[in-house]
């Protein structure tokens, strides 16, 4: 996707994502310019008005009571976003920034804030030519929009403030704008509030984990599925029948793609008849549908939520479609909130069964026949020991992490502010946890890997065998003790990337 074109109706997830991470170029519709140009008429009326308006011709939070003369309305507008970008802390990852600017031009596109038409063109230019403000991890509760972050972003469309250029160069961002042929915005009434009372850095946020998630919870149905398989374990458990009668869709999709993923297997066939006396397999191996499924329904309703907020118009105050300006609260951040939480417990469960899986293959006295830490020479060798310390240290981070944000609040702005979501701490937390998730599949990917190995001459299932495959290009097989980060790592790339899934769909088709 190279361009993304923004008008009155809601973007879509995939193109949210496409100009944050892939920086695919924004344009404004036709509709959307005379959305613009119809809003902007109102707000002009407004402004000649002797009657006080919120964010037109008053103060802001707790002082909207001061009314404020024209000929200082400029002024009140440029010193709002001034003082605003407030934030401190380490720099906000450069999608989430690209991401925020693009869901705020596509509010202001609505028509429903009253924004000059120029004012959006700005940020599409900035998008286009590359530049991303510099915004900092804490300043928004999650209420009253994101502003200290999107204060940040309208800042440098002042050509004020911080930015980093295409090749990531910080830069001064008048020199930056001119550089790119960018007028600086020169605010009119109401359009400082309006570029920065949004959700648009929660939802951002929101977006980018969706997309990951859905890629990571297939790849630890592929992990699961190779140490069901190097365990000596059963799927006989995956029956579709014998899911449906828990009808969770997420579940039953979970069990589809393990039941997928080890068709063929000559190590399943291996251990299948009388023979075998073990009639279950531990939690780990026998509930992974269960558990990756839940997962998946909460990102489902996740993904709900999120496909609300992005056909969402907000601000306050909104110009409506039959011309009223009125003052609202849809800036509180609870919805969003919310999910991000959720989705923080869901990821730190399914992380938390993947490691409980990588350990059974490190106990002799649980893995069926493997060396100890799948070790080429155990005593001399330590194998994946210290995997599975890395994998649990992560775990404990996440379970630290799944502690809900959206349960606190703390009062702002002279109490007018009185109940706050934090939205914006679970969306920063939900990263650090998407980003420990893949780290533990990929370890399990890597120790199940090793597991199938050992079990020659018995054959894996293709789809597994395909999975394997793919990762000895990149990491060597079992062998005496070498250097395991780097290998670590390159599991970490082969998942994230979508390579671990795409080898295993050129065997099984699209995985659910």
């Amino acid at each position: 996707m190279n361009e993304v074109v923004v008008g009155p109706g809601p973007l879509t997830p995939a193109e949210v994502v496409a100009v944050a991470r892939h920086g695919a170029r924004v344009t404004l519709s036709a509709a959307a310019r005379d959305e613009l140009a119809r809003s902007r008429e109102v707000i002009g009326a407004l402004a000649a008005d002797a009657r006080p308006h919120y964010g037109v011709s008053t103060g802001f939070g707790a002082l909207a009571t001061r009314h404020i003369p024209a000929e200082s309305r400029a002024r009140l507008q440029r010193g709002l976003i001034r003082s605003h970008a407030a934030g401190s802390g380490p720099e906000v990852e450069r999608e989430v920034v690209r991401a925020l600017m693009l869901l705020r031009l596509s509010t202001l596109a609505t028509g429903r804030t009253g924004v000059r038409p120029v004012t959006a063109r700005t940020y599409a230019a900035l998008l286009n030519a590359g530049l991303t403000p510099v915004v900092r991890e804490y300043g928004s509760l999650g209420c009253s929009g994101d502003l200290a972050p999107l204060a940040h972003c309208a800042l440098a469309a002042m050509g004020e403030g911080e930015v980093r250029d295409a090749g990531g160069v910080p830069r001064p961002a008048g020199e930056a704008l001119a550089d790119a042929g960018i007028e600086p915005l020169v605010l009119r009434e109401k359009e400082g509030l309006a570029l920065i009372n949004g959700t648009d850095g929660m939802l951002g946020m929101l977006l980018l984990a969706c997309h990951d998630l859905r890629l990571l919870l297939r790849c630890a149905d592929i992990a699961a599925a190779m140490s069901v398989e190097a365990l000596l374990g059963t799927d006989a458990v995956f029956a579709a029948d014998l899911q449906a009668l828990r009808p969770h869709p997420g579940q039953a999709d979970s069990a589809a793609n393990l039941r997928a993923l080890l068709a063929g297997s000559g190590i399943m066939a291996s251990h299948r008849g009388p023979a075998c006396t073990r009639v279950q397999d531990a939690y780990s191996l026998r509930c992974a549908p269960q558990v990756h499924g839940a997962a998946r329904d909460t990102l489902a309703h996740a993904e709900l939520v999120a496909s609300r907020e992005l056909a969402a118009a907000i601000d306050n105050p909104v110009v409506t479609p039959d011309g009223r300006v009125e003052s609202n609260g849809n800036f509180h951040g609870a919805p969003l909130a919310h999910v991000l939480d959720f989705l923080a417990i869901s990821t730190a469960d399914v992380a938390s069964i993947a490691e409980r899986r990588t350990d059974r293959f490190l106990d002799v006295a649980r893995n069926h026949g493997l060396s100890a830490f799948l070790a080429d020479d155990p005593g001399v060798d330590s194998g994946h020991m210290i995997a599975q310390y890395t994998q649990a240290a992560i775990v404990a981070e996440l379970k630290r992490l799944a502690v809900p944000a959206s349960v606190d609040s703390i009062p702002s702005s002279a109490l007018q502010e009185d109940h706050v979501s934090m939205g914006w701490s679970a969306a920063r937390k939900l990263r650090r946890a998407v980003d420990g998730l893949t780290r533990v599949v990929a370890i399990e990917l890597l120790t199940a890997a090793r597991g199938l190995d050992l079990r020659a001459p018995l054959a894996a299932a293709p789809a597994t065998a395909a999975v394997r495959a793919g990762l000895r290009r990149r990491v060597p097989g079992p062998g005496p003790d070498r250097y395991l980060a780097p290998e670590i790592e390159a599991a970490v790339v082969y998942t994230a990337s979508g390579e671990a899934l795409a080898a295993a769909e050129s065997v099984t088709g699209p995985l659910r």
